[in-house]
């Protein structure tokens, strides 16, 4: 690299550069799916073109990685849209009661880890994205053990604000990983 990369020269690929083209008046739920969408692709972004380095660690003791990321926001996604809101009897993949932070302790180099993580990513978020479609209204309800009862309305905000959370440590990781930033 010969000098800093400025945010205009990064992440300017196709998807990259649709993520924040959705409609800014109008429909409630077209522009909460719409901002969910971003938030999720800007996570795939911030790991594009990494293999074993989405393994990395930010800094010891931390075990906070681009991997571990993936393997969280699968299992939250899981978490709101299959158990809470379908009823599923739908368990974590990544993490348990036994060991809460597998999502993260768990995610290494290894090429398999990384497929499964990533696969589990785009399954979760398939079902999400077809049970909002689904849905007869943002009213519709579930219970949680964490919240009580919370309707799809403010299930797809949490979600909103659990991506961009983690799309800033997403920022952070990749920053360390390559010296790559973007929005």
């Amino acid at each position: 690299m010969n000098g800093p990369t400025r945010r205009g020269d990064l992440f300017d690929d196709v998807d990259g550069a649709r993520r924040f083209t959705g409609p800014t008046t109008g429909d409630e739920r077209r522009m909460l799916i719409d901002v969910l969408s971003a938030q999720r692709s800007t996570l795939r972004l911030k790991c594009s073109g990494l293999g074993p380095e989405l393994s990395l660690r930010s800094v010891e003791p931390s075990a906070l990685s681009l991997l571990g990321l993936v393997r969280h926001l699968a299992d939250v996604e899981r978490r709101w849209f299959r158990q809470v809101l379908a009823g599923q009897d739908a368990p974590p993949l990544f993490s348990s009661t036994t060991d809460p932070d597998g999502d993260f302790d768990g995610a290494t180099d290894d090429p398999q880890v990384v497929a499964t993580a990533w696969e589990a990513w785009r399954t979760e978020v398939a079902f999400a994205e077809q049970f909002v479609t689904e849905a007869p209204g943002l009213d519709i309800e579930g219970e949680d053990s964490w919240r009580g009862t919370v309707s799809l309305r403010w299930v797809l905000i949490h979600m909103i604000e659990e991506y961009a959370r983690h799309n800033g440590h997403a920022d952070l990781l990749r920053e360390r990983i390559d010296g790559a930033i973007g929005l």
